[in-house]
């Protein structure tokens, strides 16, 4: 009898990883649901590569062949779009075969379309790919074709890849300019001291005068990122890869999180775009039919901050008592407060779905707005640095020639 490597989320709300034998990947997840779980993934076990741990990553269709974020939001909005007009299932799949602007895209929807017509259903569909389609996409899949909602399911998804992904095309395209400018801060500094002065250098050695403080202190500078230039970067790339080895272990990771969370500007950043991603997961999961415990047990996965999944699952102890989600979250001062008082407004209301969307719409628009201060903040800065360190550097040879000038004199 075959194995199947399963994956699923157990009635506790934790992330249940498992291998059964049975006749089909349909029979394993049958016995899945008959124990209470609700099933995200069940593959042949092939007897190497475990279930991927991710639940949702933010990389959606990582590899080679799989679907990248924006294809996979295109194609779930235009599905979602198709189904809700009254299509079935297969004429939506081809017409999204046929208006696919990407080969990748028709290959991977062409493929779907392929097993569905078999009569495999959308989720198995999915699974089998699962560098292109997360546990997250197929679980909700599975959930609304289960309950005959799966065009509002999808509709739901869409929203969330698309949300998701306009805020770390906001975050990218805000650092872009300011990364540039500093990259060419340092090659202009860098090129001053390693080209440019070196030409001043005889001049200055035939003269035998004594040359200003500072200048000698720049000819010394320009000298060492010359002879010590190559292997200061190579020193700084070990110590980049150290510093990310190290910050894998449970211990150091944690500490890195929380002091970024702490940071003045950067952290209050940081904390938006978490709260931002905790309400957006946790409002599509519960607005989809997810029970609490099992959608913070999803949630808990995406966040990507240890100190955050620490909050959240002590928020998962203290709802799964009846004592409430919001209070832990705010005790952990980690989250805005005003995503904490949305959250306490929709338990008191019933309304937590709703009430976690809202908080999710308010820091995505919080967070961009603290983006575009930070560039604002950031060009000006770099640009004044720049500045000041060039000025130095001619002021030094200023010096140098002034001095010339006096000695001849």
């Amino acid at each position: 009898m075959p194995a199947y490597r399963t994956l699923s989320i157990a009635p506790d709300g934790t992330l249940s990883r498992g291998r059964m034998e049975a006749p089909s990947e349909a029979a394993a997840i049958e016995r899945l649901r008959r124990q209470g779980h609700m099933p995200m993934r069940a593959e042949p076990d092939a007897g190497g590569r475990p279930v991927l741990d991710a639940v949702l990553h933010a990389e959606l269709g990582r590899g080679r062949g799989a679907l990248r974020r924006q294809e996979l939001a295109d194609l779930t909005r235009e599905l979602a779009v198709m189904l809700g007009a009254g299509q079935d299932l297969d004429h939506a799949l081809r017409f999204v075969v046929e208006t696919a602007a990407s080969a990748r895209l028709r290959k991977v929807v062409g493929q779907l379309r392929d097993l569905v017509r078999d009569g495999s259903p959308l989720a198995a569909a999915l699974a089998r790919q699962p560098r292109s389609f997360p546990a997250l996409y197929v679980g909700l899949v599975r959930a609304g074709e289960a309950g005959g909602t799966l065009a509002a399911t999808l509709d739901s998804l869409a929203t969330l890849l698309e949300r998701q992904r306009a805020l770390d095309a906001s975050v990218r395209s805000a650092l872009i300019y300011p990364a540039l400018l500093l990259v060419a801060s340092i090659g202009s500094v860098a090129l001053l001291l390693t080209h440019v002065l070196p030409q001043f250098v005889p001049l200055f050695e035939q003269s035998g005068a004594q040359l200003p403080g500072p200048t000698r202190l720049l000819m010394a500078v320009g000298d060492a990122v010359a002879a010590h230039g190559a292997l200061g970067l190579m020193l700084l790339g070990v110590l980049f890869l150290v510093a990310r080895q190290v910050l894998r272990l449970p211990g150091p990771r944690l500490a890195a999180d929380r002091l970024l969370l702490r940071l003045p500007v950067v952290g209050g950043l940081a904390r938006e775009a978490l709260a931002a991603r905790f309400g957006r997961t946790l409002g599509t999961l519960l607005q989809n039919g997810m029970p609490l415990d099992a959608a913070l047990g999803v949630v808990r996965d995406t966040l990507g901050n240890r100190a955050a999944v620490a909050a959240v699952e002590a928020a998962t102890a203290s709802a799964k008592g009846g004592a409430g989600l919001a209070g832990p979250l705010g005790a952990a001062r980690l989250f805005p407060l005003r995503t904490v008082h949305l959250l306490r407004l929709g338990e008191e209301t019933a309304q937590l779905g709703p009430m976690a969307l809202r908080a999710a719409e308010i820091h995505e628009e919080r967070t961009r707005i603290g983006l575009q201060r930070l560039v604002s903040l950031l060009t000006p800065a770099i640009t004044v640095v720049m500045g000041a360190l060039v000025a130095g550097i001619v002021a030094a040879m200023l010096l140098a020639m002034l001095s010339l000038n006096d000695l001849a004199g």
